[in-house]
């Protein structure tokens, strides 16, 4: 894996606050772990990755707030996970995630490490 140069940002507005965080409070091994991705109010903003299948449908984030803060909360077993967010239909890097690969379509996939 490589490590990315922190600071980048994606075409869609997303900051620092994009960085997923796990816990230990999950259910049946598994661990909670809390997507999140600044984007405009308003915004389609859905989370895709490995864990998935890449359905980007699946797990829309929510704006509670109303402020541009979108979040959503996975129960994953420990491992590793590719994921990108898909932000009003435009596929996204976390551009705070430490880690990436480099995937088959020649874009990046950032990658959470769940213990």
């Amino acid at each position: 894996m490589k490590s990315r140069t922190s600071g980048a940002k994606s075409s869609r507005g997303a900051s620092e606050h994009a960085k997923p965080t796990a816990d230990s409070n999950g259910t049946q091994g598994k661990r909670r772990v809390t997507f999140r991705v600044r984007a405009t109010v308003g915004s389609v903003v859905c989370l895709a990755g490995d864990f998935n299948d890449w359905h980007p449908g699946l797990k829309p984030l929510r704006d509670k707030r109303g402020d541009g803060e979108y979040s959503t909360v996975l129960h994953l077993s420990p491992g590793d996970y590719q994921y990108k967010y898909v932000i009003d239909g435009t596929w996204c890097a976390d551009p705070d995630c430490k880690e990436w690969v480099q995937n088959d379509h020649g874009t990046l996939n950032s990658v959470i490490h769940v213990s």
